[in-house]
């Protein structure tokens, strides 16, 4: 929490599990509603993750946590949970079926409980071993990280009528893999993390505009 411009020490909420479970990738929908997560809890011995979500309760804190159901869930592990503005679920899988080891998928909750899920097929998936992919807000931007032989890099990827076509990969460290991207509201900026020297997984962040909105994302002193 930030208080009176400093950021307390972190702890972990209150759904969390300890180790040995392990839990990642958490997302906030944009309503502030409901949080995605990622979680090896339903079989903590063999890391298989699924995504689980919690919502929002009156007193502003979270409910109990749920699992979503298959076919989003499946054998496989699935990453990075995102949605757009319109609720459909993004994230990444190596379920069977996923070429190249792996592929990103699209979650449509038909009714309460309810899910379809689609593979975003290519050029999203199909190029490599994709097992990531962020979406933007208003749906016509995603980050993907894609493997394609040379380690783990981020592709950008514009929403052109009713296809994605490939804009090219996030100038970053080419000797590095990079991984967990977040857009900005406007999708005018991305955060992402990347190895930096002895250090692993520093977060960066890099402009995809010339001019873009840079409050976001917020510092502890503008609280």
């Amino acid at each position: 929490r930030c208080v009176k411009g400093t950021w307390g020490q972190p702890v972990p909420p209150s759904f969390a599990m300890p180790l040995p479970v392990i839990e990642a990738d958490p997302f906030i929908t944009p309503d502030g509603r409901r949080l995605y997560y990622i979680s090896s809890r339903h079989a903590p011995a063999k890391a298989d993750f699924d995504i689980w979500y919690v919502e929002r309760t009156i007193d502003g804190g979270w409910g109990e946590p749920q699992r979503l159901p298959a076919p989003v869930n499946s054998p496989a592990a699935e990453l990075l949970p995102r949605t757009d503005a319109d609720g459909r679920l993004y994230f990444g899988s190596s379920r069977a079926g996923s070429a190249g080891g792996g592929d990103i998928y699209v979650a449509t909750e038909v009714r309460p409980g309810e899910w379809t899920v689609a593979n975003l097929s290519p050029p999203v998936s199909g190029g490599g071993y994709e097992y990531e992919a962020e979406i933007s807000r208003d749906g016509k931007t995603m980050i993907v990280v894609s493997d394609r032989g040379d380690r783990s890099h981020l592709y950008r990827y514009r929403r052109e009528g009713e296809r994605w076509v490939e804009v090219g990969r996030i100038p970053a460290d080419p000797a590095q893999f990079q991984v967990g991207p977040l857009l900005s509201p406007k999708g005018d900026r991305l955060l992402f993390a990347q190895r930096h020297g002895d250090r692993s997984g520093e977060m960066f962040l890099i402009d995809l505009v010339p001019e873009p909105d840079r409050s976001w994302p917020p510092t502890c002193g503008d609280q």
